[in-house]
C-alpha cells in the first residue's frame, strides 16, 4: 500500500512486479549516465575553447553514433525479456474471470461450480475503523499464495481496466472480448487497486482489492462460500 510522501514504487508482490522494479532502476540510470555526460560536454564546451578539428573528429561522430545504438540496445533486450513474462501464462493453479460494470466488479472462481460475487466499494459510512476509505470492497478476491493465478477480465457494458499495481497488472476490459493476464503472489497481504480507465462518472469507485492467504485458508475460504 502506498503512502503519504512515498517517492518510490510500492513494494512488490510478485515476479513480474520485481523484474519491473528492476528495470525501472536499470533504465534510471543508463537515463542518468547520459544526462551526466550531456551536461558534462556542454559545460567543457562553454568553459573551453575547442577547435574545429575536434568538433569534426570521425572519431568522435563513430564514437557518438554506435554509442546510443548500445544504449538502446541495454534498454530493449530486459524490456522484450519483461514483455514475454508478462504474456506467458502457464498451467495456472486456478482462474478467475472479473467482469467490469458500472461501478462495480463481478468475480466468478471458473474452477468451483458455484463460486462467484459482486464488488462494490465500501461506503465511507460503513467503514470499519483502520481500513482506507475509496480502497476497500465489500467482497474481496481470495487467491492462495504463491500459486499461478490466471486472470480472464471482460466488462458488460463500457471500457474498464484491472489494475493491481503491487502485483505489476493492468488490463483492459472490453466489451464482447476476453483478455487474460497472469500473476503470483510471493507474500500473504492484501494489495489495493483501482479502475485505470476512465469509464464514467464514478470511475474512481471501483477499487480492487486481492488478499493474499496460504492454500489451506484459501480452501476453508471457498469452502465456506461455496456451501
Amino acid at each position: 500500500m502506498a503512502n503519504h510522501s512515498q517517492l518510490g514504487f510500492q513494494d512488490a508482490s510478485s515476479p513480474i512486479m520485481e523484474e519491473l522494479v528492476e528495470f525501472h532502476d536499470h533504465a534510471l540510470m543508463v537515463a542518468l549516465a547520459i544526462c551526466s555526460l550531456v551536461l558534462y560536454l556542454l559545460t567543457l564546451m562553454l568553459m573551453e575553447k575547442l577547435s574545429s578539428n575536434t568538433v569534426d573528429a570521425q572519431e568522435v561522430e563513430l564514437i557518438w553514433t554506435i554509442l546510443p545504438a548500445i544504449v538502446l540496445v541495454l534498454l530493449a533486450l530486459p524490456s522484450l525479456q519483461i514483455l514475454y513474462m508478462m504474456d506467458e501464462i502457464d498451467e495456472p493453479d486456478l482462474t478467475l474471470k472479473a467482469i467490469g460494470h458500472q461501478w462495480y466488479w463481478t468475480y466468478e472462481y471458473t474452477d468451483f461450480k458455484d463460486l462467484s460475487f459482486d464488488s462494490y466499494m465500501t461506503p465511507t459510512t460503513d467503514l470499519p475503523q483502520g481500513h482506507f476509505r475509496l480502497l476497500e470492497v465489500d467482497h474481496r478476491i481470495v487467491v492462495p499464495m504463491e500459486s499461478p493465478i490466471r486472470m480472464i477480465i471482460t466488462a458488460d457494458d463500457v471500457l474498464h481496466s484491472w489494475a493491481v499495481p503491487t502485483l505489476g497488472v493492468k488490463t483492459d476490459a472490453i466489451p464482447g472480448r476476453l483478455n487474460q493476464t497472469s500473476f503470483i503472489t510471493t507474500r500473504p497481504g492484501v494489495f489495493y487497486g483501482q479502475c485505470s480507465e476512465i469509464c464514467g462518472a464514478n470511475h474512481s469507485y471501483m477499487p480492487i482489492v486481492v488478499e493474499s492467504t496460504p492454500l489451506k485458508h484459501f480452501e476453508a475460504w471457498s469452502s465456506l462460500l461455496s456451501s
